[in-house]
């Protein structure tokens, strides 16, 4: 009985449960960057360059045949969903976060070097303990 006991500790795990909301969010951004990629960019490519599908190219070397343009396919779809998240999630969040966060306070006080009570930066004696420090400005 201990062991199915330990099995939903470790099931109701903080760490667990996180993972596992993690995993479920990254299928669900994935699905929504492919369909991005899929649907908007890719037809935007072909409509600037013409031909949004690659995968008949190919050439031939000794009678061995090499498609290629699968691969161009792949790259060009890993270069669409780097610029994607690039452009519309790392960028945007990094501004996002840096509007959220709190500018640096500048520190107004410092301890007092005998007896390490707070003391005002320009003091030139604690009021704590009257040992003379020298001010810093």
């Amino acid at each position: 009985m201990t062991l199915i006991k330990e099995f939903k500790a470790f099931l109701l795990r903080g760490n667990v449960v996180d993972m596992a909301v993690g995993i479920v969010i990254g299928v669900a951004f994935t699905a929504t960057i492919t369909a991005l990629v899929a649907d908007l960019l890719t037809p935007l490519l072909a409509a600037i360059g013409g031909n949004p599908d690659f995968s008949s190219l190919s050439f031939t070397i000794n009678g061995s045949h090499f498609l290629y343009g699968a691969f161009v396919n792949a790259l060009i779809s890993f270069i669409l969903v780097a610029a994607a998240l690039f452009f519309l999630v790392i960028k945007p969040v990094a501004k996002l976060s840096a509007l959220r966060s709190t500018p640096a306070v500048e520190e107004t006080t410092r301890p007092c070097p005998q007896c390490l009570s707070e003391i005002p930066r320009a003091a030139h004696r604690c009021a704590f303990c009257t040992s003379e420090v020298l001010a810093i400005a």
